[in-house]
């Protein structure tokens, strides 16, 4: 049991978490539109490091060791949370909603339910197949907005596409970060983690300058890509680890769900997006089949 006047103030993160954490969705429909996504991904995660890095400096070098043994999950660990699950939403954003972004978002813990059990044989039980199918259910009814023309003709957003392989980015990240035993602290990891983060990207911000589009480092620049490494980076991921510390994983977890609320209001309140059926009934049914997901007492991620 979790004594509530005790854990007062980590609860009330719960609630104030997902705030910043849903903030990125803002970052993903609004910034795009002044920063290229590939661009604004790998200086956000740029910033980060050149932040973190005073204070980890000293400790990173007395590890130098550690991390030469750890570089390549380091590096793995990077290129999912920082450069698929960093890229990805920015490039969504272009062509789907907050509201479609941040349900698609929710259904994660699914993917790493399903891997997990491919990979590490975690065993799934009938209620647990239940709530796999129901969730993805609830993903394919926004990706297809409630509408089977768009499935027949495959017309379907590419956003909604992009966001989805995000969940999936993510999954393989929390994954691998329980599986990954590290003798580094969390700051220290997250320092090395958004640096390996903007290396993976580096190829293809050189690619998107060239190619596609450059980035103009004006106002609006500086702006995006400062809110994007502060709001939904560095105070999120803080506020995440000092609720997940006080109050264990599993229960720390529902900001994810808490976070698709707020993205909601976002889309609602800040770009004037229209909330319809396919978002009720897409949200119920992930909502349900995580529920379902998570209820059995099997070994949680």
């Amino acid at each position: 049991m979790i004594d509530l006047k005790k854990n007062i103030f980590p609860i009330l993160l719960l609630f104030i978490q997902p705030i910043f954490m849903a903030s990125n969705l803002v970052v993903a429909r609004g910034g795009v539109e002044y920063v290229p996504p590939i661009s604004l991904a790998f200086w956000r995660w740029t910033l980060v490091f050149i932040i973190l890095l005073p204070f980890t400096y000293v400790s990173l070098k007395k590890n130098y060791r550690i991390i030469k043994k750890e570089y390549k999950k380091l590096f793995f660990l990077g290129a999912m949370g920082c450069g698929v699950c960093g890229a990805f939403p920015f490039l969504a954003g272009q062509t789907t909603t907050v509201t479609n972004m941040g349900i698609i978002y929710t259904s994660s813990p699914i993917f790493i339910i399903l891997i997990s059990s491919i990979f590490f044989n975690e065993k799934i039980n009938l209620t647990k197949v239940i709530g796999l199918i129901a969730c993805l259910l609830g993903v394919f009814a926004i990706i297809i907005k409630g509408d089977f023309y768009l499935l027949i003709n495959l017309n379907f957003t590419i956003g909604d596409l992009w966001m989805l392989a995000a969940a999936i980015g993510w999954a393989l990240y929390s994954i691998y970060l329980f599986y990954w035993k590290t003798d580094l602290e969390i700051f220290q990891r997250f320092t090395l983690v958004a640096f390996f983060g903007a290396v993976s990207l580096l190829p293809f911000y050189i690619s998107e300058e060239i190619i596609f589009e450059r980035t103009l480092f004006n106002r609006e620049f500086f702006m995006w890509v400062i809110f994007a490494a502060v709001s939904p980076g560095i105070i999120a991921f803080s506020l995440y680890t000092i609720a997940q510390k006080k109050l264990g994983a599993s229960l720390t977890g529902f900001t994810l769900y808490i976070f698709t609320i707020y993205g909601a209001i976002y889309g609602y309140f800040l770009f004037g997006e229209k909330l319809e059926n396919y978002h009720f009934i897409g949200t119920v049914l992930v909502f349900f089949g995580v529920y379902l997901a998570k209820k059995t007492n099997v070994k949680k991620i």
